[in-house]
């Protein structure tokens, strides 16, 4: 999971919500809001971080706050995000992310700065990931399910990958060049669609770059 700053919403989001009655289900432009999701969350789902594209059968919109419960908030910008499909259709041992979360209620908002997701969030070198937050780290595990098989393995070998490539080029290891790659899979060297499951490798790097 990785911090999701939120930019302006679209003008027909926000002329809808104007209307009188104005409900999520019927409002028309959602090709348009998953643009805009996946791209100010670079391609990336909000909780798992594997790949989305802005089409109905690749991605969900996520009300943060689900519908059910805080129907004020489903046309806010700030509780919508982009999520990944989810295992939908599987057995719910399989899913995860809002397919799996359906209406509850976690704690933390990956796009709100205040909650300050990547500071209670471990990677862990078996692909497992976990929370400093003990309320968060159950919601990760129950709720989300971040620990199922699928995204273990897809974290783990992410995290592999990047330790072959270190160990084959030559100069990767540099202070300078591992800084270099911080900034590359974090996103801050270039602009358009992260790696998947980027955020494993983002923590190994700062991991080893704080033991100097």
């Amino acid at each position: 999971m990785r911090t999701i700053r939120k930019g302006p919403e679209p003008t027909s989001l926000t002329e809808y919500r104007l209307t009188p009655g104005a409900d999520y289900e019927n409002y028309a432009d959602k090709d348009t809001l998953r643009e805009y999701l996946v791209r100010e969350q670079r391609g990336l789902c909000c909780y798992c971080l594997s790949r989305i594209r802005p089409e109905r059968s690749a991605m969900k919109v996520e009300h943060w706050h689900c519908q059910a419960n805080y129907r004020a908030e489903s046309l806010q910008y700030s509780n919508l995000l982009g999520a990944c499909m989810g295992g939908e259709g599987e057995i719910p041992e399989f899913q995860h992310c809002d397919t799996r979360k359906q209406d509850s209620t976690i704690s933390k908002n990956p796009a709100n700065l205040e909650h300050r997701v990547e500071d209670t969030i471990r990677y862990l070198g078996d692909g497992r990931i976990e929370s400093t937050d003990p309320t968060f780290d159950g919601e990760v595990n129950n709720a989300l399910n971040l620990n199922s098989p699928f995204l273990i393995n897809n974290r783990k070998s992410a995290l592999n990958s990047f330790a072959e490539f270190l160990a084959k080029k030559q100069g990767t290891r540099t202070r300078k060049e591992l800084e270099k790659q911080l900034l590359l899979w974090n996103g801050e060297s270039e602009t358009g669609d992260l790696k998947p499951f980027c955020q494993v490798v983002v923590y190994y790097l700062r991991k080893r770059l704080a033991r100097g």
